[in-house]
């Protein structure tokens, strides 16, 4: 029988519509602005009095707002407010009032009924172009960086004199170690072992009798340090927001030491922002021994059980988080605590190997180095606020375990309070170690970076393309015109599904591309329709004419959509940002149109005119 689907291709088309409509619903729904707090420890819980405290705050600074909920965990809180413009003020006010135990960040909360969100239906992400999100811009600390360099030159020239077996005095200073002597000969002897060892340092002469010497770093090894700081940097906030799993993110450099870094679309703000300004590392370190000299030990806090405790640790570092090639965590499968899985590096694993191996039955010691800051607000002369973020570095041991055996490469780190601290900390050590420390400078959320008022082109561009296509097509094609229009909304309607199911990022290029889907869309429609008007001039019947129609048509389609999606694979396989989004829009939308035109309009064709029905003339 000509012109008749079989049922189950029938019950195909609408179910595959049905879904559409589903996973496109959630896009009705835009989200909430909103404030975000949580603990600036992922071991942190919060509890009910925090809301209390909050709704205070945002009495006082006189923000309204529709709702304050825990969530589930009790790791953070989320405050819904009723515009973009309450959220500074919001956010300021809570920072203030909650110190510096807690992250408070800016947040855009979905609006998703929760049937959908039961179902994995989500609406698409709109890029920094359509919907913005949040934007930080942060400073690298390079006189840190340079600091450390010093420290470390320190270490190497003390270890050179102590082979060498001289004595001297040796100290850091901000502009290079400086080292004093007791005669000519002992600094000569460690002028020509350090020139060595070191011949990239600068020698300078100090004093009376040229027995103090200082070594610096020359002007070139600075530059350079403060570069690789930043561009280290730079890799390291990548590599933490491809963790965050953050969807066609921005991070850049800015200037000489700032880095820019935008987040479209992101939820978990305050996660955000603890991941990518945390500047922690770990140091292995032995147990220092009882007779050591102050000078050769430190003394760090740990907690064991219930009680805190102290413990001396070496100030000689075996390896640190650099060493780390790889960590994931996990469980202990004997005592269900949660642990850090870590394998080290080739370098790391053989000074990890070499230190183990000769030291059994002493307690090895993981330091947690974390760089944190204590905000003071002041008044200045004019009577204005000023806030003022005072750094400091936290250290405490996270690991204190006896040497049983050698380790090498692969081993665990146990000790840790929960799994979300376990997981923050294999996260930071997967992304890599901060060659220096960062400052938030700047927080705010990001509007359309091409302005509302080229968005609303764009939408309009698209509203009048299709209203035009529309009438082309109906006056052209009359019934089959206006079966066109339909299948052409189902076309649109299905491609926002394909979108948000497949958490695809829409931006303005993507557009676009929808809009050059939708030409594409009609065109194989008027291709099946021209094909009809052929067969009917042949003086064919309409049945047949509609029979041979999508039939003939359909090679020439899939022919020339082949062809442009093979274009458009290769767009989004090298290209980057808007060639993507532009290559992704493009691509989805030759699929749904072939779908469309191939299958929904010819059942909707078959259902006026298929089966038994007598036809005599088409409307076409």
């Amino acid at each position: 029988m000509l012109n008749k689907f079989p049922l189950w291709k029938n019950l195909l088309v609408a179910g595959v519509i049905l879904l559409g409509l589903i996973y496109a619903a959630p896009n009705l729904y835009p989200p909430d602005p909103a404030v975000q707090i949580s603990g600036a420890s992922s071991a942190t819980t919060l509890d009910g009095s925090l809301e209390q405290r909050v709704e205070a705050v945002l009495r006082e600074v006189g923000v309204d707002y529709k709702s304050i909920a825990l969530a589930e965990d009790r790791r953070s809180l989320l405050l819904r407010l009723n515009s973009q413009a309450d959220q500074l003020p919001a956010r300021r006010g809570l920072q203030r009032a909650l110190g510096d135990d807690f992250v408070v960040a800016l947040n855009l909360a979905p609006t998703t009924p929760a049937w959908l969100g039961a179902i994995g239906a989500q609406p698409m992400k709109l890029g920094l172009d359509l919907s913005g999100g949040v934007h930080f811009l942060l400073e690298v600390d390079t006189e840190a960086a340079v600091a450390k360099r010093i420290e470390t030159y320190a270490a190497g020239i003390r270890r050179v004199l102590r082979e060498e077996r001289i004595r001297a005095l040796v100290s850091e200073e901000e502009e290079g170690v400086t080292v004093q002597f007791r005669d000519a000969a002992l600094r000569d002897q460690a002028l020509a072992a350090v020139r060595k060892d070191y011949p990239d340092l600068v020698r300078e002469p100090l004093g009376a009798g040229g027995l103090t010497v200082r070594w610096t770093l020359s002007p070139q090894q600075i530059s350079e340090i403060r570069g690789y700081a930043v561009s280290q940097n730079l890799v390291t906030l990548r590599n933490r927001v491809n963790e965050l799993g953050v969807a066609e993110p921005l991070v850049q450099r800015q200037g000489r030491d700032h880095i820019v870094v935008q987040l479209p679309g992101i939820q978990d703000t305050a996660e955000a922002k603890r991941i990518l300004g945390k500047t922690a590392t770990l140091e292995f370190r032995l147990e220092a021994r009882p007779d050591a000299a102050g000078s050769e030990r430190e003394e760090f806090e740990f907690r064991e059980g219930s009680r805190e405790q102290r413990a001396w640790l070496e100030r000689k570092v075996i390896i640190t988080g650099e060493n780390v090639a790889n960590a994931s965590s996990s469980f202990d499968p004997e005592s269900g605590q949660p642990q850090v899985n870590i394998t080290l590096d080739g370098d790391g694993g053989t000074l990890m190997h070499r230190i183990t191996r000769h030291n059994i039955n002493r307690r090895l010691g993981v330091l947690f180095i974390e760089r944190k800051h204590r905000t003071r607000y002041t008044v200045d002369e004019a009577g204005e606020e000023q806030v003022e973020r005072i750094p400091y570095f936290d250290k405490h041991i996270i690991s204190l375990a006896t040497i049983r055996d050698a380790l090498g490469v692969q081993f665990r780190i146990t000790g840790l309070e929960n799994s979300a601290e376990a997981s923050e900390l294999a996260l930071l050590l997967r992304a890599g170690a901060l060659a220096a420390p960062m400052d938030f400078v700047e927080e705010r959320t990001v509007g359309p970076s091409m302005g509302q008022e080229n968005i609303a082109m764009g939408v309009l561009a698209t509203q009048v393309g299709t209203v035009l296509v529309a009438l082309f097509m109906m006056l052209l094609y009359r019934l089959f015109g206006a079966l066109a229009v339909v299948a052409l909304v189902v076309n649109v309607v299905l491609l926002i599904a394909c979108m948000s199911i497949l958490s695809a990022t829409l931006t303005m290029p993507g557009i676009a591309g929808i809009v050059l889907g939708i030409g594409m869309a009609v065109d194989a429609n008027v291709l099946i329709f021209s094909r009809i008007r052929e067969e009917l001039r042949r003086g064919v019947s309409p049945s047949h004419s509609i029979h041979a129609g999508f039939d003939r048509a359909f090679t020439t389609i899939v022919d020339a959509n082949i062809t442009t999606l093979l274009v458009a694979v290769i767009l989004f396989a090298v290209g980057t940002g808007p060639i993507r989004g532009f290559a992704v829009t493009l691509s989805l939308g030759i699929l749904t149109s072939m779908f469309t035109a191939i299958l929904f309009t010819r059942s909707m064709v078959n259902l006026i005119y298929g089966g038994r029905r007598r036809v005599s003339k088409l409307w076409i």
